[in-house]
This record gives C-alpha cells, structure tokens and sequence, in this order.
C-alpha cells in the first residue's frame, strides 16, 4: 500500500503565482512567493475584517465613496492570498513506495 507523504502545515508557503489588481490589462500586484501559509490567511483574515468594518461605515455614511473603494482593495488582496493558498493546497502530493 503506498501511503502519501503529507506535508507540515507549518511547512506549507504561499507560491506566489496569483495576480491582483489590474492597470491597464497588467496586474500590479502579485501575491509574494514563500510566505508561511497561515501567516498570509492570517493578514487575508485581517484584511476581510477590515473590509467588512468599511463596508460596514459606508453604510451609514454615503457622503462619500472612500469607504467602500478601500473595502474593494481589501477584498482583492484577500481573494489573492486565499487563492494562492489554494493552489498550494491543491498540489499534488508525493506518493512513497
């Protein structure tokens, strides 16, 4: 029976292959390459409870559309990193004979 040679979640680092935040058909951004994986979930987790405080304010204030173009930013960066984690999660895994 081969068994699979499951990595160390503390092992486990973002690829760096996800674009975000496109000027001009480009992404400006990209996700950076060998950060410990629950440290980036950990900011995406941040960066969503940031969003959704400013989600939250432009609300109750519409007398300008401050709030929400920064909740939009957050957003972006967080679907980024949580999609660079899936990809590092969905990677095949090495099979001992």
């Amino acid at each position: 029976m081969n068994k699979a040679e499951l990595p160390d979640p503390s092992d486990l680092k973002t690829i760096g292959l996800t674009p975000l935040i496109y000027c001009s058909n480009q992404p400006l951004f990209h996700v950076t390459r060998d950060v410990p994986l629950c440290d980036a979930l950990a900011m995406a987790s941040d960066f969503l409870f940031l969003a959704r405080e400013l989600t939250r304010d432009a609300a109750f204030n519409r007398d300008t559309d401050r709030h929400i173009w920064a909740a939009h930013y957050l957003t972006a960066m967080s679907k980024a990193v949580v999609d660079d984690a899936v990809k590092v999660l969905e990677r095949p895994v090495a099979i001992k004979p």
